[in-house]
């Protein structure tokens, strides 16, 4: 209705420009937008606020002259003038129950545009394959799905995917760590390093090794730690990078042995974890691939040669300050081995090379520091960085019985994805992850995911969906429900809440284009809030099973038509639409 309502309004703005009155540059777009107060009417636009000063009159003198040429509209029963120029629009009672009629016939894609012919891709989550998910990792995992659906639904054509860092000194850690804990599990007295990953999943990995290869992999100890620098909280990087290069030179082709156990059962872990999650993605992109096809080399190549890059003291430095970063960057360092950063210069080569429209990266937000170097990469090797986004999302700290939780990966002492989701499920999960802003800290309260009440918003949405199912059911000893026969008696409904609902239905699709336009999901929520706030107030005052069936059908087409909407958000968000609760 909003569209319908714009566009008599853009019928006489185009008259004006034909007549020479407004200018093409004065021209702005007609916003229509419903109205907050019932009392004002149905929809409000600024448009005479907005041209007013172009067309040399006052914003109340030109709202009178546009509702003097608007073209009638057989649903608009009043327009007024309010405030310093605003035009109020009043529509005829069964004009708002078209989102209803609409919603019925367009069914489960109700709210999605149509193909706007725009490539994104959403690259989330992307966690070093080191250990198990964290309630951390979760957070960027359940945005990034939710953004990548609405997306979509916006029209756009979305490809995701996580990229798989298996190719820096942090994987090196891993395989050392499970190396270490194998030779002790095997009776070697040694003392773990303080820089290894901690978690018993190392200890669980090694018992695997010693599974499937015995003690053939064994060394002397002597032979490993001869070189090693003592171990302290001062010295344990270089202590660890020691027992690196001591088991690399000692196993020589062997190391892929425990390096490659370590990837390819974390890395399943990972894709287990999240399919349970209901996140998966179109590409998994491994860094490794970079390095193996030369395409590391290839842009650092094409950066030398377009002289953003020079030498100092043995290491090769990208120009990152002439596009406002505030220090230059190392990209090879003077014993020659490439840093992550230009594995991440590589990478958005790559992207940019498979032809999408807009890249959107979904980083934590102890990532903030890179953003200025990625853009300036971008810029660097020819690309328009204003088609790169990056989202930051701040951590989830999760609270038990009032405690804060703390969590490490590297000592392994944290909560995993997987025990949160055992705990709370995948729906609450899903919708408390993205209620908030993702750049604002979220407190995860496990009582309030675990509750059902009211006051837990996800529990509140659902059973506003199961109450509508069930009150189907009850239609059993009943003429049967004659959906048409609804449709045709919606000038029955009667009530502020039955046009409230009304209205908030007709919101959807505006509410998931401003979703993804702004890349915030949570807009999402609030809105399925709303509309389950809508219906219940409606549901409570109201007797949906009448003796009138007319009336009957009518309301239980409005209840199908809320429950559809319903439904079609939560799928949005990830979350399940029970029939029961």
């Amino acid at each position: 209705m909003k569209e319908q309502i714009a566009s008599l309004f853009e019928a006489v703005l185009d008259q004006w420009m034909a007549k020479g009155q407004l200018t093409e540059q004065a021209r702005r777009p007609v916003h229509v937008e419903a109205t907050r107060d019932p009392a004002h009417g149905d929809f409000a636009t600024n448009v005479a606020l907005l041209h007013a000063k172009a067309m040399g009159v006052t914003p109340r003198q030109l709202g009178e002259q546009l509702i003097t040429e608007l073209a009638p509209h057989p649903l608009i029963v009043g327009i007024e003038i309010a405030g310093p120029g605003f035009i109020n629009l009043r529509l005829r009672a069964d004009a708002l129950f078209e989102p209803i009629t609409t919603c019925i016939a367009e069914g489960s894609r109700y709210g999605r545009g149509a193909t706007t012919g725009r490539k994104v891709q959403v690259e989330y989550v992307s966690a070093n394959p080191t250990g198990p998910l964290h309630v951390g990792h979760g957070r960027g995992a359940a945005y990034g799905a939710t953004l990548s659906n609405l997306l979509s639904a916006r029209g756009h054509a979305v490809e995701t995917e996580y990229y798989v860092n298996d190719a820096g000194r942090q994987m090196s850690i891993l395989g050392a760590s499970v190396y270490i804990r194998y030779l002790e599990a095997l009776g070697h007295s040694l003392q773990f390093p303080l820089g290894g990953y901690q978690g018993s999943y190392i200890q669980d990995l090694a018992a695997e090794l010693i599974h499937t290869h015995s003690d053939a992999l064994a060394r002397p100890i002597d032979d490993l730690t001869r070189t090693l620098v003592s171990d302290g909280e001062d010295t344990k990087d270089a202590h660890i990078d020691g027992w690196i290069q001591s088991i690399k030179s000692t196993l020589g082709a062997d190391w892929h042995i425990p390096f490659d156990l370590a990837l390819t059962r974390i890395l399943d872990d990972i894709r287990d974890d999240l399919t349970e999650f209901s996140v998966t993605f179109s590409h998994w992109f491994s860094e490794a691939s970079l390095v193996n096809t030369g395409a590391i080399d290839a842009a650092i190549a094409q950066l030398d040669a377009g002289g953003h890059l020079y030498r100092n003291e043995g290491a090769l430095w990208f120009r990152s300050t002439a596009y406002g970063d505030d220090k230059d960057r190392v990209v090879q360092r003077d014993n020659g081995e490439y840093t992550y950063f230009a594995s991440d210069i590589a990478y958005i080569a790559n992207k940019f090379s498979r032809g999408y429209d807009e890249l959107i990266y979904v980083w934590g937000a102890d990532h903030h520091g890179y953003i200025t170097r990625v853009k300036a990469a971008a810029s660097a090797l020819g690309y328009d960085p204003d088609r790169l986004t990056i989202r930051l999302v701040q951590f989830a700290i999760l609270y038990r019985g009032g405690e804060r939780v703390q969590m490490s990966t590297r000592s392994g002492s944290f909560v995993t994805l997987r025990e949160l989701r055992e705990e709370v499920g995948v729906d609450a999960c899903r919708y408390f992850y993205v209620m908030r802003k993702a750049d604002q800290h979220l407190d995860f309260d496990l009582d309030l995911a675990t509750s059902q009440s009211k006051d837990n918003p996800v529990y509140y949405i659902q059973y506003a969906h199961a109450r509508i199912c069930r009150v189907f059911e009850g239609l059993q000893d009943q003429p049967p429900f004659d959906l048409q026969r609804g449709l045709a008696n919606l000038a029955l409904l009667e009530g502020q809440e039955v046009l409230d609902i009304a209205q908030r239905l007709g919101q959807f699709k505006e509410t998931i284009e401003r979703a993804a336009d702004s890349l915030e999901p949570h807009l999402l929520c609030y809105y399925l809030q709303d509309l389950a706030g809508d219906f219940h107030r409606w549901y409570n005052g109201t007797r949906l099973l009448v003796d009138d069936i007319s009336q009957r059908d009518a309301r239980l087409t409005l209840a199908q038509a809320v429950r559809q909407v319903l439904a079609n958000g939560l799928t949005l968000l990830g979350v399940s639409a029970p029939e029961a609760m």
